[in-house]
């Protein structure tokens, strides 16, 4: 990928997305993006699947 498509691809993400940081305990991101590839999501979609769920409840 070139910088101009990064560049490209990083100024939609601003203007489409927010972020949100989260903060885990040293090998956590690991285990939580090996589940997340095993139910055939990203990292992202896991968390805001979680939030969701949570929220519904």
């Amino acid at each position: 990928m070139s910088k101009t498509s990064a560049a490209v691809k990083n100024r939609y993400a601003n203007k489409a997305y927010d972020q949100v940081r989260v903060l885990v305990k040293k090998g956590e991101k690991e285990r939580y993006k090996k589940i997340a590839e095993e139910k055939g999501l990203s990292l992202s979609q896991l968390f805001v699947n979680a939030v969701e769920e949570y929220i519904a409840k």
